[in-house]
C-alpha cells in the first residue's frame, strides 16, 4: 500500500484561500424507465473503472477524442467541487485531475486534501476553506471563474460518529446545499447535485425507515431548491453506495481504483430504480453530466451491477441518458 506524502506547513490568507509557506496552494472524492448498457468499455485515462451493463449494444465504433480537443475542453473549465474529500468526491476529484481539468475545492478542513491529492500547482488545483452550513463562510471570491459545480456532500442516515459537530442531515443536506447554491453566481454553466434514490417516497415503506431522521426529506428539499434556483442543473440519485470510501490517502491509488466486476450502469427516471451504486460509477456520471447538454434540467437514478459498460466514453453515456428518458 502506498504511503502518504505530507505537504509543507500551511497558513491561511485573509481571503481564506489556503496557501503554503512557499506561496503554492497545498492540496491535501429495464422496466419502469431504466436504461441499460452492455458494451466493451474503453480504457479510462485515469484508469477509474466506471461503466455500464444491459440489453443493447452500440452498433458503430465511437471516434476517439483527440488530444487537442481534450486539452481545449480542460483549459476552458474550472470545476468547483463541494465535498471533495468524501467517498464520491475524492474519486471525482482524482478523475478530474487525471483529465487535466482545473479544479477548486471548498473544504471545512483543507489539510485533508494534501493526504489525498498530494502537492499540486495552483493552475491545477485550488483549495478554499469554507463550511457550507455557515453562509457567512461563503464569499464571492470562491466562485470567481467557476464554470461548473459538483456537490457530493452528505452524512449518514442514522445517528453516528459522523453526526458529531452538528453534522446532521438537516444541516448538511438542507442548510448546506441551500447556502452554497444561494451564494453561487448565475453564470455557472452546470450544477450537478448528488442526491439519493427514494427521495420522492420517504413516507412509504421501506423508504420511511431510511428517513426516520429526515435524510431523504432534506435531500428532496435540497433538490427542489436547486431546481428553482435558475442555475442549469443535473441531479444524480444513486442507490446505496459501494466501493469506498478509500482511506489510503494516495492519489495514485485513487486514480487506479476500480469497481471490480460492478462496472455496469443502469440509469432510470421517476424514482423507480433500486439497487446499489459504485462510488466510481457515480463520480463518472457526475463528470459526464457536466458536458452532456441533454442532461440539463434532468434528474436521473443510477445503479451499477456486474458487467462492462460505458467507461469514460461520452457517446455511450449520452445514449444511456437518452435511453432513460425515452422509456
Amino acid at each position: 500500500m502506498a504511503t502518504a506524502h505530507l505537504s509543507p506547513a500551511l497558513a491561511v490568507s485573509s481571503s481564506r484561500h489556503l496557501t503554503s509557506k512557499h506561496g503554492q496552494p497545498p492540496i491535501f472524492a429495464q422496466p419502469g424507465g431504466t436504461a441499460v448498457l452492455r458494451s466493451c468499455s474503453l480504457p479510462l485515462s485515469s484508469r477509474l473503472a466506471a461503466s455500464g451493463r444491459g440489453g443493447w449494444r452500440l452498433a458503430a465504433a465511437v471516434e476517439p477524442r483527440t488530444a487537442q480537443q481534450e486539452k481545449a475542453d480542460a483549459s476552458s473549465r474550472l470545476v468547483l467541487v463541494v465535498g471533495g474529500t468524501g467517498g464520491v468526491g475524492q474519486l471525482l476529484v482524482a478523475s478530474l485531475l487525471s483529465r487535466k481539468i482545473k479544479t477548486r475545492l471548498l473544504l471545512r478542513n483543507p489539510e485533508k486534501a494534501a493526504f489525498l491529492f498530494g502537492k499540486q500547482d495552483e493552475s491545477v488545483l485550488q483549495v478554499y476553506e469554507a463550511d457550507t452550513r455557515n453562509a457567512d463562510s461563503l464569499n464571492p471570491e470562491m466562485f470567481e471563474g467557476v464554470t461548473h459545480v459538483v456537490c457530493t456532500t452528505g452524512t449518514t442516515a442514522f445517528p453516528s460518529k459522523r453526526w458529531d459537530g452538528d453534522n446532521t442531515p438537516e444541516r448538511v443536506d438542507w442548510d448546506g446545499v441551500r447556502n452554497f447554491v444561494s451564494a453561487m453566481p448565475q453564470t455557472v454553466k452546470r450544477l450537478v447535485l448528488v442526491s439519493s434514490i427514494g427521495v420522492t417516497k420517504y413516507n412509504e415503506i421501506p423508504w420511511s425507515i431510511m428517513n426516520l431522521f429526515g435524510v431523504l426529506k432534506y435531500k428532496k428539499m435540497a433538490e427542489d431548491f436547486v431546481r428553482n434556483s435558475g442555475i442549469p442543473f443535473t441531479i444524480i440519485r444513486p442507490g446505496r453506495l459501494t466501493d469506498g470510501p478509500y482511506t489510503s490517502y494516495d492519489l495514485n491509488t485513487l486514480v487506479k481504483a476500480t469497481a471490480g466486476e460492478r462496472r455496469a450502469v443502469e440509469i432510470g427516471q421517476g424514482d423507480k430504480l433500486v439497487g446499489e451504486a459504485s462510488r466510481l460509477v457515480v463520480a463518472e456520471a457526475c463528470i459526464q453530466a457536466l458536458d452532456i447538454e441533454s442532461t440539463q434540467g434532468k434528474i436521473y437514478e443510477i445503479s451499477s451491477v456486474k458487467g462492462e459498460g460505458p467507461g469514460s466514453d461520452q457517446e455511450k453515456w449520452k445514449q444511456l441518458f437518452a435511453a432513460a428518458e425515452s422509456n
